[in-house]
């Protein structure tokens, strides 16, 4: 059994969550399996087709597994906690998590132009850029304080502070 581990990533809208965790995952995935769990707090993701078969299935309320040579898809009518889903993937070593700030994970924070503190609570290091005036506040000394644009740096971090799952 090998170890896994997991990251989480936060921020405000638009602050470059989906592109730092891409950036970050193509690096990964020359050396590691990787796997990313996307938040959709609103619901607003749409992945099955209006009248297709598998979409007439979820319809139903049951659970849908379409497979086919180059991949599986699963639709589930059910949430489903962090457990749950890395019992489902199972085949990882770095699981990299896009919100969900409820989550017990090392949290990496990540803002542009403006820092928003209410993410200091759950957060264990802020990414950001030159557009960060950092003297603007008092980042808690506990918070490391990460360039948003170096991806070895933000892997080095999380090698160093992922948390085993």
């Amino acid at each position: 059994m090998h170890k896994r581990v997991a990251v989480a990533f936060t921020g405000p809208s638009n602050s470059g969550k989906t592109t730092l965790i891409e950036k970050i995952a193509k690096e990964l995935i020359k050396k590691y399996k990787v796997a990313i769990i996307k938040n959709d707090p609103k619901d607003k993701a749409k992945f099955d087709i209006e009248g297709k078969d598998s979409y007439i299935f979820s319809q139903t309320g049951a659970e849908v597994v379409v497979t086919s040579p180059a991949r599986t898809t699963y639709f589930s009518q059910k949430e489903k906690n962090l457990d749950d889903i890395i019992h489902m993937i199972r085949d990882f070593d770095i699981l990299l998590v896009e919100g969900l700030k409820t989550l017990p994970l090392p949290r990496i924070a990540i803002f542009r132009n403006k820092i928003d503190e209410s993410y200091f609570d759950c957060s264990e290091a802020i990414a950001i850029d030159d557009s960060i005036d950092i003297g603007c506040c008092t980042v808690p000394s506990s918070i490391d304080i990460l360039d948003l644009n170096d991806t070895n740096a933000i892997i080095e971090w999380i090698n160093h502070h992922a948390k085993e799952v």
